[in-house]
């Protein structure tokens, strides 16, 4: 891995914060590298208030939005709520028909089968709307580019409002009201929500038509923040102010669909990162091997007992979708080794048997063991689909657009996309796009990356400097967890491996005069035999706490290791 320094902000800029805010120069200097230069940006960054979420009037077509949910309730039409079947869609369903159900009755969801409907509004679900005698659907996390099924639900008298936030095309649906920030004539002040969020915003909005405020709506909060953190949208402006407040939610009262999940693991608190990785794939699961409506009702069951069977469910979803993952990762990669393909610039495997629901889990799989752009294909039909992902700083999407004469159809942006094909095109196109990679990556791009914010020694972590850090949280794009890099570490003498295949590297590290800091390195046990004999190591490394048996203690979780006198 390759270790980049970002840029020391100027001394000025540091010293100006130093004397404000009276904190060390090492806050002061991650501060500056987050774009926080002011005492009022600091203070908005530690002390998110509610109070300072944009008026939801300000987004284009929003008084329309209101304006025709208004007159639904006034008629006594029936109203359809439909979302995308990830995690941002199933929570904003929940969010919105939840919300919408304590104002009026006539209230239906739809989540489209991701296999039989595919991603965003379908026909099948305009369909549905028509026999079920409904005459507006809310669409949420999607719609932004369904110009055809929008005009396909007008000629069946069926309106629609759409709450997307995806990049529009050229034009946008006839659609009663389109909630998009992304419009280049929306002039709404935040542009990075989720789906979730801006459904969130159109709440805000019906309930200020009650005289309520944003205070009334904290309680939707657990799910926004679910949507924030699994949506991996940048943690800056409102998005930071909700999954803020939102993780309050979760950790002192969560909703029931969310506290079933949360019961499975021991601890007291739960950061983003915990929803990302612990209760995020199970929700997603749902959609991935069942369906989406399994995730909804989870997250709309009134009572414990209800949610913790549902959550159930989802829990041995996720088990399978973990096992499928597991198993098409292990042949994904003997079919590299096997074709001959270790050195190649690019990762296409296929097999007609692979899972549908979890090959983009399976292509960022592989990402971790060959680091370059990648797509994983299976048998969808009579054609083939692909996900795709993508290395930093290399457009997957601009590749496939260089192929997109062997393509039916693609989609997505620079880090991941859709795509599928003719099984005939299939090693036409393998071919062309390891040729369109070839010319385009660059060698550096191959090398994972660790940007590092800066150098320290361990006597500078100390109560006050982690105290300060832990309200750097909530973490993610744009907010990432503070990395640091020591030099001149040791292991005291505890070195271990851990896990089924001693996968794991387990240590305590010391720096001249300091004290041993207990430290894990997820997937890093290959260098158990390079340390030892107390062998002096750089370590990149980022703080967290570990909790066992009820204490809390400072870990470092490591991200990589240098060795010194050593090629590594």
């Amino acid at each position: 891995m390759r270790w980049t320094l970002k840029p020391k902000p100027t001394s000025e800029e540091i010293e100006h914060l130093v004397s404000v805010l009276q904190v060390d120069p090492l806050i002061a200097s991650l501060l500056v590298q987050r774009g926080i230069k002011t005492f009022e940006e600091a203070k908005r960054f530690f002390r998110p208030k509610l109070d300072e979420l944009h008026d939801p009037y300000l987004m284009k077509d929003m008084a329309k939005a209101v304006q025709r949910l208004e007159t639904a309730f006034e008629r006594k039409e029936r109203i359809l709520v439909f979302g995308d079947y990830d995690v941002d869609g199933t929570t904003a369903v929940a969010l919105m028909s939840s919300y919408l159900k304590t104002i009026y009755s006539e209230v239906d969801t739809y989540i489209p089968d991701r296999y039989g409907e595919g991603y965003g509004i379908s026909n099948a679900g305009i369909d549905y709307a028509e026999n079920n005698g409904i005459t507006l659907i809310v669409a949420l996390d999607c719609g932004i580019k369904s110009l055809d099924k929008v005009a396909y639900a007008q000629a069946k008298g069926i309106d629609f409002i759409i709450c997307d936030h995806h990049l529009p095309g050229e034009t946008v649906p006839d659609a009663v009201a389109v909630l998009d920030p992304k419009q280049s004539d929306c002039s709404y002040p935040y542009k990075e929500l989720c789906g979730c969020g801006v459904g969130f915003k159109l709440i805000q909005a019906l309930a200020e038509k009650r005289g309520k405020t944003v205070q009334d709506l904290i309680p939707y909060l657990d799910l926004v923040a679910t949507a924030i953190g699994a949506d991996i949208v940048p943690i800056t402006g409102e998005n930071r102010i909700l999954a803020y407040y939102g993780l309050q939610v979760i950790n002192e009262n969560p909703r029931p669909g969310i506290r079933a999940l949360l019961m499975q693991y021991k601890q007291r608190y739960f950061t983003i990162t915990d929803i990302v990785f612990k209760v995020a794939p199970k929700i997603n699961a749902a959609g991935r091997i069942e369906h989406g409506n399994f995730a909804v009702a989870l997250l709309t069951k009134f009572t414990l007992e209800e949610a913790i069977r549902v959550a159930e469910q989802i829990v041995a979803f996720n088990l399978e979708r973990r096992e499928l993952d597991k198993e098409i990762t292990t042949a994904a990669l003997k079919q590299i080794h096997d074709n001959g393909e270790t050195d190649c610039k690019s990762t296409v495997v296929y097999k007609e048997t692979w899972h549908k629901g979890v090959i983009g889990i399976v292509a960022s799989r592989l990402i971790e063991t060959h680091y370059r752009p990648t797509l994983v294909f299976t048998k969808s039909g009579d054609k083939l689909a692909a996900s795709a992902r993508s290395v930093k700083n290399f457009d997957v999407y601009n590749a496939l657009e260089a192929c997109s004469d062997y393509l039916e159809q693609f989609g997505g942006h620079m880090y991941a996309a859709g795509l599928t094909l003719e099984e005939s095109k299939y090693q036409a196109f393998k071919n062309r796009f390891e040729e369109v990679v070839s010319q385009t990556i660059t060698d550096e791009m191959l090398i994972p990356e660790i940007e590092i914010d800066a150098e320290i020694e361990l006597c500078q972590i100390d109560d006050k400097f982690l105290r300060i850090l832990k309200q750097f949280e909530p973490h993610g794009p744009d907010n990432m967890a503070p990395v640091f890099y020591s030099k001149n570490l040791y292991d005291c003498g505890d070195m271990r491996t851990l896990g089924s295949e001693k996968e794991h590297l387990k240590l305590s590290v010391v720096q001249q005069n300091s004290e041993p800091v207990s430290s894990i390195g997820f997937g890093l046990g290959h260098f158990y035999t390079k340390l030892l004999g107390k062998k002096r190591f750089s370590m990149a490394y980022s703080l967290d706490e570990n909790e066992w048996n009820g204490k809390v203690s400072t870990q470092f979780q490591i991200k990589d290791i240098q060795v010194e006198n050593s090629s590594n």
